[in-house]
Formats: C-alpha cells, sequence, structure tokens
C-alpha cells in the first residue's frame, strides 16, 4: 500500500502562485511515475503533470504548459506542482497520484493506482 499526503492549496488571486507538495509513504519502492490531477466542479478528473522517474521524462496538460512545473525527489518520492500565472479556470480539487505498475499510460489516470485525498485550489478573479 501507499498513501499520499499533498499540501499547499489555497486561495489566490489571478496571476498569482502556489507551490503543492506531495510525500508518498509505505510500499514506495516500485512507484514508477507520479503526478497531479485535477477535478473542477461538474468536470471529469484531467491530468494536470505527470514525471516518470526511471527517464526523467515530464507531462504536462495542454491547458498548464507554460505555466506549471513539475518537479520531485525519486529517492524521497516527493513531488511538487509549481503553479505560475494562475487563472480562475485553474480552480479545482488537485489529487496526488502514484503509478506502480509501469506502462505507456504514465500520463493518463488510468496509469495511476494510487491517490491522495486532494487539495482545494481556488484562484479568484
Amino acid at each position: 500500500q501507499v498513501q499520499l499526503v499533498e499540501s499547499g492549496g489555497g486561495l489566490v488571486q489571478a496571476g498569482g502562485s502556489l507551490r503543492l507538495s506531495c510525500a508518498a509513504s509505505g510500499c514506495t519502492f516500485n512507484i514508477y511515475a507520479m503526478g497531479w490531477f485535477r477535478q473542477a466542479l461538474g468536470k471529469e478528473r484531467e491530468v494536470v503533470a505527470a514525471i516518470r522517474w526511471s527517464l526523467g521524462s515530464r507531462y504536462y496538460g495542454d491547458s498548464v504548459k507554460g505555466r506549471f512545473t513539475i518537479s520531485g525527489d525519486n529517492a524521497k518520492k516527493t513531488v511538487y506542482l509549481q503553479m505560475n500565472s494562475l487563472k480562475p479556470e485553474d480552480t479545482a480539487v488537485y489529487y496526488c497520484a502514484a503509478g506502480i505498475t509501469s506502462g505507456s499510460s504514465w500520463f493518463k489516470r488510468s496509469g495511476y493506482d494510487y491517490w491522495g485525498q486532494g487539495t482545494q485550489v481556488t484562484v479568484s478573479s
């Protein structure tokens, strides 16, 4: 089992920045990728950014490219999401996720096995 704990959400004005953190614990040795997803009210959960540890590959959703940056520490199984130039449409619950089954779906929701409890990000206009 893997446990994920997120932190760093909150309320920010449009144009501002926030940094989310996620730490994995438990059986973390076989985590091959970690990612951030978000779900706005009434919408489906979508990928924001993901990182695949073995190759250092990073993926970003189209709506956040150039504004958000994912980083992390593979040894500590900790991942961060730096969010700049925030927009009201970025308002959502942000979830950290970890995948243990290596494959081609590391940038899709189906590629992840464990999820955090979520942290609210609200961007006011």
